[in-house]
């Protein structure tokens, strides 16, 4: 399982779609900036069933979180642009379900857990409150694991 290169593809696809002032590989321990950031971290890694016999694919969720500042102007835009770097974003793992042949395929509705999905909410972060939207993004890495007998 080539995690660096998984990764790497998940932020490059995120800065292709052009809507991101910062994309980031970590949650961010400080306030994210003034615009659109992107922020992309590990939230589970286990095995699921497959085919292989002496193989074991693996099921990898990330979280990709969008930060707004709350307090941006026109109020009306700010989930509006959240939104539509959303749309940006599941659209295009939908259409690249490989990314470029790194995974078997995202797991768009769930079969081996949770599902692509978004969920908005608030962060707080150094006192300043941003509105965010946090993307579920799982995928399948066939054959990660060797088994041993």
């Amino acid at each position: 399982m080539d995690i660096r290169a998984t990764t790497a593809a998940i932020r490059s696809h995120a800065m292709t779609i052009g809507q991101f002032e910062r994309v980031l590989g970590h949650e961010p321990k400080s306030t994210p900036g003034k615009g659109l950031t992107l922020a992309m971290f590990a939230d589970t890694i286990r095995p699921v069933p497959s085919s292989g016999l002496a193989s074991t694919s693996v099921l990898m969720v990330f979280q990709e979180r969008i930060y707004f500042p709350m307090l941006s102007k026109p109020e009306d835009d700010i989930d509006i642009r959240i939104m539509e770097a959303v749309d940006a974003l599941m659209g295009e793992y939908i259409q690249n379900l490989t990314l470029g042949g790194l995974v078997r395929t995202v797991d768009l509705m769930g079969i081996h857990g949770v599902g692509l999905s978004a969920r908005a909410g608030y962060v707080e972060q150094d006192k300043i409150v941003f509105r965010a939207m946090t993307i579920t993004l799982p995928v399948i890495v066939n054959d990660a694991w060797a088994q041993v007998a």
